[in-house]
């Protein structure tokens, strides 16, 4: 499956993000932790070079706990700046500034020592659509600012946040990158939710989530849909989630947009349990 989604507000944002650059301290990347690094976009890396980054791993509480400190210290041998998050959890938030401070402590410290009086750290906060920047960016302003959904392209523009008087957030629209070079991304990003729906083929995409689980969370799988032993023939396994669901056509046969639809959102409702998709390098 080859998936190419680049509209035009993307391509404009990622102009926006280039010429504000230089009006940051850091740059905040928040990723999904289900999916650290197929959720991060390659064009930011080359967009921000050596402006400081935190990676922020958010909606860790859907993800895999193992994998999670896997990734953690993945990152940090890489020499990665990275904490994992809930951002409706209000600890959480606080060790957002908490770190962005550590990063940034020694450059703050620099400027004091040539008279330049210390100020409210500026951030971007960048990240690919549907991965909970606006929702952050409300939790730790305390206040409805930034639009919310659960669906991507809800942020269209840029705007400045203020969080108390140590913090002010630059939002951006979520951006993705024109092409997928490999399609086991795609089928990531579009299994928990990054792209539009409208373009996708729901069936490739529950045959991927059925084929990962079988893999990796096979007894999950099988407690779910109540599979006594799953088969080599994916098509005998929609079949038995078919008929467990009772999701017919006229005329008894198996539905399956409609086991399609039910098994990709299973997986998005966390009916499986925590999952991580991304499994660190060797």
């Amino acid at each position: 499956m080859t998936i190419q989604w680049f509209p035009g507000h993307m391509a404009k944002a990622r102009r926006e993000v280039t010429e504000q650059l230089k009006l940051v301290d850091i740059v905040i990347e928040l990723v999904d932790a289900r999916l650290p690094e197929s959720s991060r976009n390659p064009m930011i890396h080359d967009i921000i070079q050596q402006k400081p980054r935190l990676i922020l791993m958010n909606k860790r509480d859907l993800a895999d706990e193992k994998e999670t400190l896997r990734w953690l210290r993945h990152y940090e041998s890489i020499g990665e700046h990275a904490i994992a998050i809930n951002a409706f959890e209000t600890k959480a938030l606080k060790s957002v500034t908490k770190e962005a401070e550590r990063i940034l402590s020694e450059r703050r410290e620099e400027k004091e020592a040539k008279g330049i009086q210390r100020r409210a750290i500026r951030a971007m906060i960048v990240g690919v659509p549907n991965v909970g920047k606006s929702t952050l960016i409300n939790r730790l302003a305390k206040r409805n600012i930034a639009k919310t959904g659960n669906t991507p392209g809800v942020t269209k523009g840029q705007q400045w946040i203020k969080v108390g008087s140590t913090l002010e957030l630059l939002d951006t629209p979520g951006i993705l990158w024109p092409k997928f070079e490999d399609e086991e991304i795609g089928y990531k990003l579009a299994l928990t939710g990054a792209i539009t729906d409208r373009i996708l083929h729901m069936d490739n995409i529950a045959v991927y989530a059925l084929q990962f689980l079988e893999e990796r969370y096979p007894s999950r799988l099988q407690e779910r849909y109540e599979i006594d032993t799953l088969s080599d023939d994916i098509a005998e396994t929609f079949d038995a989630i078919g008929h467990l669901r009772k999701a017919y056509e006229r005329g008894g046969e198996i539905d399956y947009e409609k086991v399609s639809n039910l098994i990709v959102q299973d997986v998005r409702s966390g009916q499986f349990g925590r999952l991580t998709f991304d499994i660190v390098p060797d």
